[in-house]
């Protein structure tokens, strides 16, 4: 099998209390993989560890075959693997194609030549442009970002992940606090990532994820539950139990 992304035994205690408790997660390569959960199930705990935002107690983290555990974040995003977060970090004042354009030229390692303006390389500029077409962003790529509806801030977000050119996306809780409307249309743009892109997300809108997901983790008390398809985890006792007779798809 080939994994994307993996996980082996991975723990993390904060003092007395474990936030992740040896949890081993296979992420197939080409996957749209969801990590669902309670509230304080350690959803977010599990990302910033697979990040290199927090360093585990124990355990392993595996990207493309390679051991990464005592990666710093930079060297993780140039192996690549990208995230977003649950509240936007987004250039404000700047328009979406500069936004997305600043992006790629920090990754062509043009971004320390500060003295010329953010469109002077054509490249970077042509690059911005068609990940924006593939996000369905063109009609908006001059307005400023602050200016924009929080769908689409979000979708601009994960422009900026990709501009990196990661081979794992990891996406925090995507649709948190966008309209019904635009969460699915965000899905929709999500959907169509080339598969080439793995994809792991956090979401707690259970309708999205069982539209979106091909394969579903159900993390509970910092420990992996169990894991399957959608049709598995929809019928499977122990997770009604854990979400207490709560419908978890549409």
């Amino acid at each position: 099998m080939d994994y994307a992304l993996q996980t082996r035994n991975l723990a993390k205690n904060f003092g007395g209390f474990t936030a992740t408790n040896n949890v081993s997660l296979n992420v197939e390569a080409g996957a749209r993989h969801a990590l669902i959960g309670p509230n304080g199930a350690g959803k977010t705990t599990l990302i910033n560890l697979l990040t290199g935002f927090l360093e585990p107690t124990a355990g392993h983290v595996i990207l493309q075959g390679e051991d990464v555990t005592r990666l710093g974040q930079h060297q993780r995003v140039k192996r690549g693997l990208a995230r977003t977060f649950q509240i936007n970090r987004l250039f404000a004042d700047l328009t979406v194609l500069e936004s997305v354009t600043m992006a790629v030229n920090e990754r062509l390692g043009l971004g320390a030549r500060f003295w010329k303006p953010v469109g002077a390389h054509g490249q970077a500029v042509e690059e911005a442009v068609a990940l924006l077409d593939s996000l369905r962003l063109l009609d908006v790529a001059h307005e400023k970002t602050r200016s924009l509806a929080y769908g689409k801030q979000r979708l601009i977000e994960i422009a900026l992940a990709l501009a990196m050119k990661p081979r794992v996306l990891l996406l925090d809780e995507p649709a948190a606090g966008v309209p019904t409307t635009e969460s699915r249309e965000l899905f929709e743009s999500i959907a169509a990532l080339p598969r080439d892109v793995t994809i792991l997300l956090i979401e707690h809108d259970m309708d999205l994820v069982f539209r979106f997901a091909d394969r579903i983790s159900v993390l509970v008390g910092g420990a992996l539950l169990t894991h399957g398809t959608p049709e598995v985890i929809a019928n499977d006792p122990k997770v009604r139990e854990v979400y207490l007779g709560e419908a978890i798809c549409a």
